[in-house]
């Protein structure tokens, strides 16, 4: 099930072993599963896509980088 969020502070992915992306901020749709969270967001035409290990994902909502909407 998605769920809305808030990017309130520097969260950063990885594609593949390249170098950590920031995600900008605002807000983005979260899809969370046992093993990673995929961030969705959209600024005008341009979309993006996200995914990071539920752990980095726990820690950045924890340090309130990451802000739900609703509790998880």
């Amino acid at each position: 099930m998605a769920q809305q969020a808030h990017i309130k502070g520097t969260v950063e992915y990885r594609e593949g072993d390249g170098t950590r992306i920031a995600i900008r901020r605002g807000p983005v749709e979260v899809q969370t599963t046992a093993i990673d969270a995929t961030l969705s967001w959209s600024d005008g035409e341009t979309r993006g896509s996200a995914a990071m290990p539920i752990g980095d994902f726990r820690t950045y909502v924890a340090k309130g980088m990451i802000e739900l909407a609703t509790p998880q």
